[in-house]
């Protein structure tokens, strides 16, 4: 037999080609998604543009990825993951190569807004939850982590890059740089990815050799496998839970730090490039924490890693504007070593917990919709917080909101998968 061939259980299972391919469109995906914080600055002082005017389109990118989520799940069960990366990626490129002709904000809301919100989302968590469910039942934890990893990779690489870039270059020869790392990486995608261990005659890893063979993805309408799922998973108190913990979860990160933190450093006279080799660091210290979550996901209650997680960003939070404000910039040092640690590291308990809730067949789905709570949060801390900069002059409030919020977060995630009192069934006394 094939699968006798190339043992599941070698560390050369072709799985982890599937992982490093999958990393690496993650991480470009991700890195050109976080460009527009270096843009920021460049695009006011060119055009005049307010923060709240540019945040807009950011807030409406964010919107569309987190919508484009279980719809992605859908159409890669349709479809195949190789044919949804290479349409995402050149999606993705048509729409970087648009922005350097750009002259009014309105026109940021089609391209950076719609067009590259669509494609990202479909490069986001929900494939990696699918990666790792179909091509490994061992370690399934850490390659979700090392998934999950790949945007604060993209974060570390591109955003210094690119601020790099925009200072020597120029923002518009920055994004067509940009865009041809994505045509670099697209035939890549084209050439090792693989849809499916099965395709290859070989079970995912770590499954046992007398385990029952799954059944193939069910080829379902995209429409009625994400409405559908949505359904399911409204009716119970878990989903809802986990949904508002990701809600504060990305208005915690990508809408408040990953959109703003520059900006934020510059009105307190740290430089821009100063200011992304932070950003990029928090993003290293992200890819340790992030693994290291993956990790223990597959040891501990994912609930009590979830609250340790909330309240240490939580407390992050609520020290950035001290840290701003101190004098040299170990105040900001400290700020980035803590937080980078958790940027993510709520991922891989998250979708823990949705495939204990709803299973692993509909989890994916179920998991799509939950990310989009964590975009809708993304998006209104993304055009808030711009706004309330424009409104005060200052971040402040912004990030004190936030980290209020974080502490919410962790009390809310200790009741996942608890039953209601009344939904306990009585035992009879023994006489």
């Amino acid at each position: 037999m094939a699968e006798e061939t190339l043992p599941h259980t070698e560390k050369r299972h072709y799985g982890w080609i599937i992982v490093a391919v999958t990393f690496l469109t993650m991480l470009v995906a991700a890195g050109v998604r976080a460009t527009p914080a270096v843009m920021i600055v460049p695009w006011e002082e060119e055009f005049g543009w307010t923060h709240a005017a540019i945040s807009f389109p950011i807030a409406i990118q964010l919107m569309i990825f987190g919508l484009a989520g279980p719809f992605s799940a859908g159409f890669i069960d349709r479809f195949g993951l190789r044919f949804t990366m290479v349409t995402a990626l050149v999606m993705m490129m048509i729409g970087l190569v648009t922005l350097p002709f750009i002259t009014a904000p309105w026109q940021l809301q089609p391209v950076l807004g719609i067009f590259m919100g669509l494609s990202v989302g479909a490069l986001s968590m929900v494939l990696a939850a699918i990666v790792s469910n179909r091509w490994f039942v061992g370690h399934r934890g850490l390659v979700m982590g090392l998934l999950s990893g790949a945007s604060a990779a993209g974060q570390l690489i591109f955003i210094p890059s690119m601020a790099q870039l925009v200072e020597h270059l120029g923002w518009r020869t920055a994004v067509l740089i940009a865009g041809a790392v994505m045509l670099a990486v697209t035939p890549l995608v084209w050439i090792f990815m693989r849809d499916d261990p099965r395709d290859l005659g070989l079970r995912p890893y770590g499954e046992a050799a007398d385990a029952p063979v799954r059944a193939p993805p069910v080829r379902r309408n995209i429409f009625t496998a994400a409405f559908g799922a949505l359904g399911e998973g409204a009716k119970h108190r878990d989903f809802w839970l986990l949904s508002g913990s990701f809600f504060i979860c990305g208005a915690s990160t990508i809408g408040l730090i990953g959109t703003h933190f520059i900006p934020a450093c510059l009105d307190h006279g740290i430089p821009e490039t100063t200011a992304a080799f932070i950003l990029g660091g928090m993003g290293v210290c992200n890819l340790i924490g992030t693994t290291a979550s993956g990790w223990l996901s597959d040891r501990f209650d994912g609930r009590y890693l979830l609250c340790w997680f909330y309240v240490s960003r939580g407390a992050s939070l609520l020290f950035l504007p001290y840290a701003l404000d101190m004098a040299g910039p170990w105040g900001i040092v400290v700020f980035g070593l803590f937080y980078g640690l958790d940027w993510i590291a709520t991922v891989p308990p998250t979708v823990k917990l949705a495939v204990a809730a709803f299973g692993q067949q509909r989890s994916s789905v179920i998991y799509g919709w939950i990310t989009v709570m964590h975009q809708v949060g993304s998006a209104m801390a993304a055009y808030g917080t711009g706004l309330l900069r424009t409104l005060a002059g200052d971040y402040t409030d912004a990030f004190w909101i936030s980290g209020g919020l974080c502490m919410i977060a962790a009390l809310m995630v200790l009741r996942v998968g608890k039953k209601k009192p009344s939904a306990a069934i009585p035992v009879p006394a023994v006489a």
